[in-house]
């Protein structure tokens, strides 16, 4: 299955898309994403959006014709790195600076990992989208602050621990809440790095 498939009546989904503010598109991408965190993808209809940003079914189904397409719509629209701009000019202080900024949204972006994980399983555009808009910008940036590391010769190009120091930092955020019940914060996720990633790197 991938987002193509519809789920709308095939008369509104042929009708043209109609000219929204960016500010309502927000707002309608802001719901469904808020709906998916606290009832889970399947949950969500193109009704409750509706009711709940008090627009018709109609308008919805103009803008995006199925679910998914609205879904992975919303997805694409928040794509941002918070990583980016970290350079303390030490690699150490940047992971845990790294740690912080992770900390500060990782639950909010766990609720929605763990909401759409059994549906990406099923919907190639889905998972493409949900990777472009949380998972790749972050894994980007820690590699270029890897990357700067090497530079500026505290760890060598070939040091074997490099390549999985990304899922180190992000495989900790999904397993935290399954293992110990909590989502992992900025006080655990530095104390993670201290621990964990620093002595695999070879630093302090």
């Amino acid at each position: 299955m991938t987002s193509q498939a519809a789920d709308g009546p095939e008369s509104v989904a042929a009708t043209s898309r109609s000219k929204l503010t960016p500010e309502r598109e927000q707002e309608f991408f802001d719901a469904v994403l808020d709906q998916v965190r606290e009832c889970g993808y399947e949950a969500v209809t193109m009704e409750g959006i509706a009711a709940s940003t008090r627009c018709s079914k109609s308008t919805l189904y103009r803008q995006w014709k199925t679910k998914p397409q609205f879904v992975v719509a919303a997805l694409r629209s928040r794509r941002q790195a918070r990583l980016t701009g970290i350079d303390t000019g030490s690699l150490a202080e940047d992971l845990r600076e790294a740690a912080r900024a992770t900390g500060r949204w990782s639950t909010h972006d766990t609720k929605l990992l763990q909401a759409l994980g059994h549906a990406v399983t099923g919907d190639q555009d889905l998972a493409l989208a949900l990777r472009e808009a949380i998972v790749a910008p972050e894994i980007e940036a820690l590699r270029e602050i890897l990357r700067r590391g090497v530079e500026r010769g505290e760890i060598a190009r070939d040091h074997p621990a490099l390549e999985y120091v990304p899922a180190q930092m992000f495989g900790v955020i999904r397993a935290r809440p399954v293992v110990d019940g909590e989502y992992a914060d900025q006080e655990y996720l530095v104390r993670f790095v201290e621990a964990a990633v620093l002595p695999a790197l070879g630093l302090t």
